[in-house]
């Protein structure tokens, strides 16, 4: 974790880090795991939201992956928009924040929101947005650290005194926000918050949850694990699929 009280940079200050270190095939977890797991779990959607798209990495996955597919990414920084909109591929961008979409209501088939939420300023604002524009048959796509074995305090631990390894769980029905340092120099602020936490405010909006994924790591990311076979089977996404039902069906 970061210093206490520290400050993380804004996400303009990081966009630079972010393009170097997450996309193109920079991260083997985006490139053989979140990019393909996200394809899979929205195949045929026409009208496509990318809430906290970043530089546009996922947003242009998606519009290559349907050629008829109308992508839109929106990101409150600056810097990351102008990194997107530089790598063209397809999607239109716009700066605007997830807690405060401008858009009208029910006006996308599929919203997804990829590891944003634990970074923005109020999480229940995010979601109860992502299903206002939502239309009727359309799915919402979340995707978080996973909050249970992924979250503050949790981790692998390798006790060589007791000769014991095993991955801690930390307080994990504690909400909390903290700064982890995710690079050398680079702090980023997590929110953590229970599955609950997400799951209830969705459903209390008219969301039925219909597909929950907890992948396992790719081997590749774990090239430097000292106990292969515990971290494969501890998942650090987990893939939350919604959908607002059509009329008639609630």
């Amino acid at each position: 974790m970061g210093e206490r009280g520290r400050q993380p940079r804004s996400w303009d200050e990081l966009a630079p880090w972010w393009k170097a270190t997450f996309t193109n095939g920079a991260d083997v977890e985006y490139a053989q795991q979140i990019l393909p797991l996200v394809a899979e779990l929205l195949p045929a959607e026409r009208r496509v939201l990318d809430i906290g798209t970043g530089e546009g990495q996922l947003a242009r996955y998606l519009a290559a992956a349907v050629e008829t597919r109308a992508v839109v990414g929106i990101d409150p920084s600056r810097a990351q928009v102008r990194n997107a909109v530089a790598e063209a591929g397809g999607p239109h961008y716009a700066i605007a924040a997830g807690e405060a979409l401008p858009f009208p209501d029910g006006c996308f088939d599929a919203v997804v929101c990829c590891l944003v939420i634990e970074h923005a300023s109020d999480g229940d604002a995010v979601l109860a947005e992502a299903a206002r524009v939502l239309a009727p048959g359309g799915s919402f796509l979340l995707l978080v650290n996973h909050p249970v074995v992924q979250g503050p305090g949790s981790g692998f631990v390798d006790d060589r005194i007791l000769g014991e390894r095993y991955w801690r769980i930390g307080p994990y029905l504690i909400e909390s926000v903290a700064a982890e340092e995710v690079d050398p120099g680079v702090e980023v602020s997590f929110a953590h918050r229970p599955l609950s936490r997400y799951v209830n405010p969705l459903c209390e909006a008219g969301l039925v949850l219909t597909r929950l994924e907890e992948p396992a790591p790719p081997i590749d990311f774990l090239t430097d694990s000292a106990d292969l076979d515990l971290e494969r089977a501890m998942p650090r996404l987990c893939a939350m699929r919604f959908r607002r039902p059509s009329a008639g069906q609630e």
